[in-house]
């Protein structure tokens, strides 16, 4: 039996929202595992969120950029907002994205190929930079979209200047046909719905299957409650899984533009009137410092502690 402890209690009612009681009995009855717990309280109707998203803690930039033949998304930690707005940093960040759109491949790639006017690789300047801006920075992930027969649309949410911001979205839309300008901007408008949605995928079949099996136990624990038929149960199930991939799945979701279309019949009206059939390839979105765990302060302490140094 896993020991519960004050701290591992405390933890499950930030990411849920339920009671103290409530989540030390939620951590008893599955052995301590916390994502067991989440989904027991999700099933008992005490979770107030299904899962907190991980907190954005670190700072930087992300770019994204596109071109005919791709479309990248980069992102560059700073430990301090202040560093967003710093000029030296933005150039950084955006020839970074400029050396990743240029030549492709990944992280580890781009990181050691040569940064634009320097005998130096792109890993060797961000360490430069440590020293000339004085915080630590770190290029922490890139993505690419390549696919030949593809239009590709960029979008970057609370932009500080071109292309630079705390989301970015990269969307490639598969097109043959020849009015690749009008596409470029319908592509762009997907990316913003993606900015606004964050879904997991792009259609039903790419759902991994955890996540479908999760979620069908926590829902068919939730109907039984109702005390219903068996058949009846299962009806109901059905359903709520069909809702949760148009929440999940971009091709689903409901166009934000138009908010009247999902996605895919949005972009299958498109293709009509662009001469050519439109639908959705692939997206990439990342969201500033996603998954990064940062140690909270004590701000009014640091500078008590400042003055008094």
């Amino acid at each position: 039996m896993a020991q519960i402890t004050a701290a591992l209690v405390k933890e499950l009612r930030e990411q849920t929202g339920a009671g103290m009681m409530d989540c030390k009995a939620a951590l008893d009855e599955n052995d301590g595992v916390m994502e067991a717990a989440i989904d027991w309280l999700r099933a008992k109707g005490l979770s107030k969120a299904a899962k907190k998203a991980g907190r954005a803690a670190a700072e930087g930039l992300i770019a994204v950029m596109c071109d005919q033949k791709r479309a990248v998304v980069v992102e560059v930690n700073s430990e301090t907002d202040f560093v967003a707005r710093n000029e030296d940093f933005q150039k950084l960040v955006s020839n970074i994205a400029e050396v990743a759109l240029q030549h492709g491949g990944d992280r580890d790639a781009i990181g050691a190929t040569s940064y634009p006017a320097s005998a130096k690789s792109v890993d060797e300047i961000v360490s430069e930079h440590v020293g000339s801006i004085g915080e630590n920075l770190q290029f922490r992930r890139m993505a690419l979209l390549e696919d030949q027969g593809c239009v590709f649309g960029a979008y970057v949410h609370n932009a500080v200047t071109d292309n630079l911001g705390k989301i970015g979205v990269a969307v490639a839309l598969k097109y043959a046909g020849e009015k690749h300008d009008e596409v470029a901007a319908l592509a762009r408008q997907v990316a913003m719905h993606v900015a606004a949605t964050s879904p997991v995928c792009v259609n039903p079949e790419e759902v991994p299957a955890d996540l479908i099996n999760r979620e069908r136990e926590v829902l068919t624990e939730q109907a039984r409650q109702s005390g219903k038929p068996e058949n009846v149960i299962e009806k109901m199930i059905e359903g709520r899984i069909r809702k949760f991939y148009e929440e999940i799945c971009l091709s689903k979701q409901t166009f934000v533009i138009d908010g009247e279309n999902s996605v895919e019949k949005a972009l299958q009206l498109a293709g009509k009137d662009l001469g050519a059939d439109i639908s959705l390839s692939a997206f990439v979105r990342f969201g500033l410092g996603e998954g990064v765990e940062k140690e909270e302060s004590d701000f009014a302490a640091e500078v008590a502690a400042t003055a008094g140094a």
